[in-house]
């Protein structure tokens, strides 16, 4: 008899188990779980410059003019990254199959909310694969209302290396004020506070 509840407590603990851990590999689930915690104050960005740009690199050298890259949106706009100089460019790599990328968009929303229709900085939402479909269809889907671009060459390495979502704050000289690898909640009042700052310098 004790064996049998024993057979019986092992397979009820698999079954919770697989259901458990599908619900983790399920994107849509993922997606809520990952958003879920942003809400209680997970996955803050700290906001820093890669290592590389505080030793001294071409990053922090006042006579570099940065590296510079070209974006176009699926009604053909461009956005020229070197011609946007004296505005702050907030630039989040995402792609439309990254379940991490697609729970932090409305972190990055709220964020563009607070600063839409101000002239000093430009949110350019790239979406790496040209997936204009895809990216079409999320957006609908999630009610988001956001500026994506697609990559019109090459990106700078130091920009985006191998891990999406990246997300990389310039300052109006076209340098690096910060860079996160990974899912962040970009809908703080320090986020807000950061990119105010560069704003008013």
């Amino acid at each position: 008899m004790m064996a049998e509840k024993k057979k019986i407590k092992n397979i009820v603990s698999w079954i919770v188990f697989v259901v458990l851990m599908g619900l983790v590999l399920w994107s849509p689930s993922r997606i809520f779980i990952q958003q879920q915690l942003m809400k209680i104050g997970f996955f803050k960005p700290k906001l820093e410059k890669p290592v590389e740009a505080q030793a001294g690199d071409k990053e922090s050298d006042p006579d570099s003019i940065g590296d510079k890259a070209s974006f176009s949106s699926a009604d053909n706009i461009v956005y020229d990254t070197e011609q946007l100089k004296g505005k702050v460019l907030f630039i989040n790599f995402w792609a439309t199959w990254c379940p991490p990328c697609r729970a932090e968009m409305p972190s990055i929303q709220k964020l563009y909310d607070k600063f839409k229709g101000n002239d000093n900085i430009e949110f350019l939402i790239v979406e790496i694969e040209g997936d204009v479909e895809g990216t079409a269809k999320f957006l609908t889907d999630q009610k988001l209302k956001l500026p994506i671009v697609y990559p019109n060459g090459e990106i700078p390495s130091n920009w985006l290396g191998g891990a999406i979502p990246t997300t990389v704050i310039l300052d109006k000289n076209g340098k690096i004020a910060a860079k996160e690898e990974g899912m962040y909640d970009y809908s703080t009042k320090e986020v807000e506070a950061f990119v105010q700052n560069l704003i008013d310098q």
